[in-house]
């Protein structure tokens, strides 16, 4: 019976006898002790009923268990035998996460897969020449002091499914210097349209141990490290003439191009086939003002990154652009070539080198070096050009038989931050970004910013075969600039520059008439940049 149920009984019978009189005169009664009989026989049967109840359950857990433990068996099986099958991912979520780097609205995905940004920029400026002298001979005769809305842009960047970039943005600045800048065969002071950037990048490939991105549209092509600088990042107000001058041929801001780049943390290789910038006018029936056809050219960079530490780095390269075929008048099938640029400021949009217009231009090559060296908060930086205009073009327009134009053209500068911080290099364009204050600027803190000074001398010339009918004189620009720059936070800057320029011009290729200048002036900027 067990322990269990002999206690019971024995529990069972005290409690019977405890019930019975206390009397020995009542114990021969014969009901009473009937009664205490059946008492006790109905206990054994609760109790009985009870360890059968019991041993039920048991049954029904130790079935339970092994039921349980075969199914784990099962499950173990299965999973062992589809190891090896790649499953997919767990589906992302169907929410969004809003951040703002860099104070940059960006709209993603939970899964970081989708983004979409809002960027912009701001650069206003103000300043003053003094430009001499100021005779009948001298072209221009005058510069505007004043102000100019260098750039104000505002755009969406963002990605698709991780690999697919792409960016619409709208220049609405240039309002003394037009949009865009000057292009090639375009007159002096722009006229290109605002769309600045309208491209698709992928960059799902990875060979060679580097990234890679394959991109197309209206971009900035980060051709020559002035140009891969971002605008927000350059020490100066403006880049040097001798740049902007290569890049307006078939290359810069607003250009239309397909091609491809890749990088590592050591080298950088691009090429690009390029057209038109945006807005250019090419259509048959325009003759107010005159159509022109599209023009084709292609751009090619090497570069390498290849001594570099925590406080130190060195940059080399080779830059090589190509026009392959000048943009065509439509009306008077005139090819043409006009090379210039503004003294290094945009305060006036005057050109004061220009080789007017060069005809019968069949192409233009550019060829140029660059380099550069960091350590701790020093930077310094130049690049040097070659230019080559061939004038074989058969549109019977003089001048005939010309031969090719050679025109160079560089700059130098050196820059040092008083603060300490140091300019980080951006391995995707192969140049060097700008600063971001360690203490950005706060009246209820310690905080000042980051101060930079900066030098540069820059030079252009626009002269040769001079002395021939057949010559350009287009004069000679030397600049000198210094400029402080005033890091308010990751978001502000004010820029002030002092430039003095010297022009050595002469009225005609065939003329010793001196229709140089010189010029001084002092402008600042006020930069938002996001």
């Amino acid at each position: 019976m067990g322990a269990r149920r002999i206690g019971a009984i024995a529990i069972g019978v005290a409690g019977v006898l405890a019930s019975a009189p206390a009397h020995s005169e009542s114990a021969n009664s014969d009901a009473e002790i009937a009664l205490l009989k059946q008492q006790l026989h109905m206990l054994e049967q609760k109790i009985d009923k009870l360890q059968k109840q019991s041993n039920e359950n048991a049954a029904t857990a130790a079935a339970a268990n092994a039921h349980a433990k075969a199914a784990d068996a099962k499950a173990s099986h299965v999973a062992n035998a589809n190891a090896a099958i790649p499953v997919k991912g767990p589906v992302a979520s169907s929410g969004v996460v809003v951040s703002m780097p860099n104070n940059r609205p960006t709209i993603c995905t939970a899964d970081d897969q989708n983004c979409i940004a809002i960027t912009g920029r701001i650069h206003y400026d103000v300043g003053g020449y003094d430009y001499r002298p100021d005779t009948a001979a001298t072209s221009p005769q005058k510069l505007d002091s004043g102000e100019n809305l260098r750039r104000a842009r505002i755009g969406i960047t963002g990605k698709f499914l991780s690999d697919w970039n792409f960016a619409l943005i709208y220049d609405f600045g240039g309002s003394s210097d037009g949009f865009g800048g000057t292009a090639a065969g375009s007159l002096p002071g722009g006229g290109t349209s605002g769309v600045e950037n309208a491209f698709l990048s992928y960059t799902g490939f990875k060979p060679f141990g580097g990234k890679m991105a394959i991109e197309g549209g209206i971009m900035d092509i980060p051709w020559t490290l002035d140009e891969a600088t971002s605008s927000n990042d350059i020490l100066f107000m403006e880049r040097a003439s001798a740049g902007i001058i290569a890049q307006n041929i078939a290359a810069g801001d607003f250009r239309s191009a397909f091609g491809t780049r890749w990088w590592n943390d050591q080298f950088w290789v691009g090429g690009y086939v390029t057209g038109p910038t945006s807005g250019a006018i090419h259509s048959a029936s325009s003759t107010s003002p005159a159509g022109t056809s599209e023009q084709y050219g292609g751009v090619i960079r090497v570069v390498g990154n290849p001594i570099s530490g925590r406080d130190y780095s060195v940059h080399i390269g080779a830059d090589a652009e190509w026009l392959i075929q000048p943009p065509r008048n439509l009306v008077t099938q005139a090819q043409t070539l006009t090379l210039s640029d503004r003294p290094e400021l945009r305060i006036d949009p005057t050109t004061l080198i220009s080789t007017g217009a060069i005809a019968n231009v069949s192409g233009a090559q550019v060829y140029g070096v660059e380099a550069a060296a960091t350590y701790g908060s020093l930077i310094a930086q130049g690049e040097y050009y070659w230019f080559n205009v061939d004038r074989t073009a058969n549109t019977g327009l003089p001048p005939f038989g010309a031969s090719s134009l050679k025109f160079d053209g560089g700059y130098a500068q050196i820059g040092y931050v008083l603060t300490g911080e140091t300019h980080a290099y951006n391995p995707s364009s192969a140049s060097y970004g700008g600063i971001k204050p360690a203490n950005p600027f706060s009246l209820t803190g310690s905080g000042w910013g980051a101060w930079e000074i900066a030098g540069r001398v820059s030079q252009m010339n626009l002269n040769d075969q001079l002395a021939t009918a057949a010559g350009i004189a287009g004069g000679r620009q030397t600049v000198y600039t210094v400029a402080l720059n005033w890091y308010v936070n990751n978001n502000i800057r004010f820029m002030l520059d002092y430039l003095h320029g010297d022009i050595s011009k002469q009225a005609s290729s065939i003329s010793t008439v001196d229709a140089g200048s010189k010029f001084d002036a002092v402008a600042m900027r006020t930069q938002v940049a996001w």
